[in-house]
């Protein structure tokens, strides 16, 4: 019976531990570090603008990309909401969106500038300060939701893969 190599025997047991290989973060130009700047905050939510800056730096940090006011890449943008009424009278199911308009600079010159849009359903309350609350909670996560997509957005193509040329 053939053995495995130990180099194989040792990836499967880090890869049940929930290691894994990642490759690192780069934005288009090859940028692998940034340094998120405050997000302008154009809502009627006091923290939203604090929550989106927090979460990209948050998910700049899981890839290994987050860095000090010092880098060369800027990020910075926009935070905007609209609130919807609810879905019927009977309904207390309302509809709140966030949108980000980001900009990517490198030493002040605009790289890349996108809008993301993202909605989220909540459920009213018994009063007034539940259903903000309710309202503040899908805020956050649509905060967290709308990083992870711009910096999908903003991330570089992987290279093409390399076919062998199938000859023995």
């Amino acid at each position: 019976m053939p053995r495995a190599p130990p180099a194989a025997l040792l990836l499967l047991a880090l890869a049940g531990c929930g290691y894994r290989v990642v490759t690192p973060y780069r934005a288009r130009g090859g940028i692998d570090r940034i340094h998120v700047r405050a997000f302008e905050n154009d809502s009627t939510d006091p923290e939203l603008g604090a929550a989106v800056t927090d979460s990209m730096r948050d998910e700049l940090a899981r890839r290994g990309a987050n860095a000090g006011a010092d880098a060369p890449a800027q990020l910075d943008g926009v935070v905007r909401t609209t609130s919807g009424t609810p879905s019927s009278y009977f309904s207390s199911t309302a509809a709140v969106s966030v949108q980000l308009h980001v900009r990517l600079s490198v030493e002040g010159k605009l790289v890349q500038e996108l809008t993301v849009q993202r909605t989220e359903a909540h459920e009213g309350g018994a009063d007034p300060l539940e259903s903000e609350g309710r309202r503040a909670t899908a805020l956050r996560k649509l905060a967290r939701d709308a990083a992870r997509e711009v910096l999908r957005e903003l991330e570089e193509p992987p290279p093409p893969a390399t076919a062998g040329t199938g000859k023995s």
